[in-house]
């Protein structure tokens, strides 16, 4: 008798579940909330501003969660790790997109970015770097959102002092102006540096932690005409090629020029330098920028010129890529996911990414990077637009934080350290390289 009761029980619960004979589908979860984690910075605070219009627009509250850069990574991945949906987006490193794609932690939104427009409104060098997974597949995971770049400062009333010029083309034989290529910045880096008088030439990265030496060295590496692998991702003969070893040997040169205690730099102490009087040029991510043009941090500030990274011995002109592009996490429910793409949407149009670049942020919408207001906003936007159509960047494979070790550690000894050659330095790099990309199966020996 119970068990006829709980099977009639069980057909009528059924039977309220259909409707014309389809089963109802369920109630449709509304999302009132989006989380995005991203670095503790400013570019992660002009996103909450950006976030909070959204808000005003649609009633979805935007919560952007800032992590510091040095547990940025940790925190992601342990999300990662336990599959969780405490975040809907990220704005993640260039570097992470292909373990977010391979192992199932990015949503694929490539007919996504097609259908909506999106994929053509950015520039096809950040659209490369920051969401495409394999290389050249057409496949994208994230949608560019913090363009950068490594530019370049200068100090204008140096370089237009009528006795620095007229001295300087006397001893170069071209006059003194911000240069077109590398060979010419070592020129200037040198006639600057004057130890009496505690000024030296450049500051260049030379970090040893996580990437800050590489995305120095990258700079020359990419405009000598060299990189990190071949198209079939082969880095034996690639990454300490003749090319390659002669770039390494010129980046070691111009350090020569920078100011002691620049040993272990990075960001901070490139503004840092260059804001003490110490540096005529400085290297930096166009991030950095802002506290150089403002008068209450750089005494300097209306003399700072900006442009963009110069040439190679052969014409090649290349930057690093900085900057981190929006993914949609695939650990969310189907809901989260809709309306983080909504989201995305709506801050991929022209007239958000106007307001985004109005903010602070480093657009990289097509359109705004070449409209007469983005150029004219700031004294480094031309040369930031400029850049990033031109950025290249490092292996963004599962495996580039096993890559980048070794490139760290032979460049900083050799650069910084000057333990061997630089042919000695790239060699044993490639080794290593060879063997992780092996392990991994990404090459067969």
């Amino acid at each position: 008798m119970l068990k006829k009761s709980a099977s009639l029980f069980i057909l009528i619960a059924m039977a309220l579940t259909l409707v014309g004979g389809v089963t109802a589908a369920p109630p449709v979860q509304e999302v009132d909330e989006l989380v995005i984690l991203w670095a503790e910075w400013d570019p992660a605070n002009y996103l909450q501003e950006i976030g909070n219009r959204y808000e005003a627009e649609t009633g979805i509250k935007v919560n952007v969660i800032q992590e510091p850069w040095g547990s940025f990574y940790d925190r992601m991945a342990a999300e990662w790790a336990a599959q969780g949906d405490s975040y809907d987006m990220v704005v993640g490193d260039s570097q992470w997109v292909g373990q977010g794609a391979t192992q199932g932690h990015y949503v694929d939104l490539t007919d996504f970015m097609l259908e909506s427009g999106i994929k053509d409104s950015v520039t096809p060098a950040t659209l490369q770097f920051y969401g495409e997974y394999p290389a050249a597949s057409g496949r994208y995971y994230a949608y560019p959102t913090e363009g950068d770049a490594v530019g370049w400062a200068y100090r204008k009333d140096l370089f237009e002092d009528p006795t620095n010029m007229e001295e300087f083309e006397a001893q170069y034989g071209y006059p003194l102006a911000p240069p077109d290529n590398w060979m010419q910045l070592r020129d200037i880096a040198e006639f600057f540096t004057r130890p009496d008088d505690n000024l030296y030439g450049v500051g260049v990265y030379t970090q040893i932690d996580y990437d800050g030496l590489t995305m120095g060295f990258e700079n020359v590496l990419f405009s000598w005409g060299a990189g990190w692998q071949d198209e079939n991702n082969q880095v034996l003969g690639v990454v300490n090629s003749d090319a390659a070893i002669e770039a390494l040997e010129f980046y070691k040169g111009l350090y020569q020029f920078a100011p002691p205690g620049t040993n272990n730099a990075f960001y901070a102490e490139m503004n840092d330098v260059f804001i003490n009087g110490q540096t005529a040029m400085i290297m930096n991510y166009f991030a950095f920028f802002p506290a150089l043009a403002n008068p209450g941090i750089n005494p300097y500030a209306d003399v700072t010129g900006f442009f963009p990274g110069p040439a190679g011995p052969n014409g090649d002109r290349y930057v690093a890529l900085g900057g981190q592009g929006l993914s949609v996490l695939s650990y969310i429910s189907d809901e989260r996911k809709q309306a983080s793409m909504d989201f995305v949407e709506w801050f991929a149009s022209t007239a958000v990414q106007e307001q985004w670049a109005e903010v602070g942020g480093y657009t990289c919408n097509i359109e705004v990077l070449e409209s007469e207001a983005f150029l004219t906003n700031t004294a480094y936007n031309p040369a930031f637009a400029d850049s990033m159509t031109f950025v290249k960047d490092f292996w963004n494979i599962p495996e580039f934080g096993e890559l980048l070790e070794p490139v760290q550690r032979y460049l900083h000894a050799y650069v910084v350290g000057g333990e061997g050659t630089a042919k000695e330095a790239l060699d044993n790099t490639a080794i290593e390289q060879y063997e992780i990309l092996v392990d991994a199966g990404v090459l067969t020996e």
